[in-house]
């Protein structure tokens, strides 16, 4: 179970939500465009995402929390897929808002999924909870991947 240690969960949660950030401030320019864009069925308005965004990169950090205060053997390659879905994650909003790039921002989120969910599968085998903290996220990149799709067919 959790035993909570302030400053290493404090930089546990600090390292994606900077990363969100950092993300959120190169795509700033160019997210205006979001809503003269034909989005599908169900789209939220622009301002939704930075909250959600937000919830996610805790809940996140709080997870990644559980796995690296955890003496398992999985550890290693945990942090390695945490780190690649890290960069894939960071990496989408560029990809979509400043390259326009729809399809490839598609098939990069498909990407994102598949590292999501191995992550959510090697989490599970070190912390049953950390493992379903992570649900939401994968849940939003599932949603995220819908709004993606319409944007490239309907663009």
């Amino acid at each position: 179970m959790f035993v909570v240690k302030c400053k290493p969960l404090l930089l546990s949660i600090l390292v994606p939500v900077a990363i969100g950030l950092i993300a959120g401030l190169i795509i700033l320019p160019d997210v205006g465009f979001y809503s003269v864009l034909q989005l599908p069925p169900g789209a939220p308005p622009a301002f939704v995402f930075p909250i959600v965004w937000t919830l996610l990169y805790v809940l996140m950090g709080i997870a990644s929390y559980g796995i690296f205060s955890s003496k398992s053997d999985c550890l290693s390659v945990s942090f390695w897929v945490y780190a690649l879905q890290l960069a894939l994650n960071f990496f989408w909003p560029i990809i979509f808002f400043n390259g326009q790039l729809y399809t490839f921002a598609f098939v990069w989120l498909l990407l994102l999924i598949c590292a999501v969910i191995l992550m959510i599968v090697m989490f599970f085998r070190v912390n049953q909870i950390s493992a379903y903290l992570m649900l939401p996220y994968l849940a939003w990149c599932l949603y995220a991947a819908y709004l993606n799709l319409g944007a490239v067919i309907l663009n």
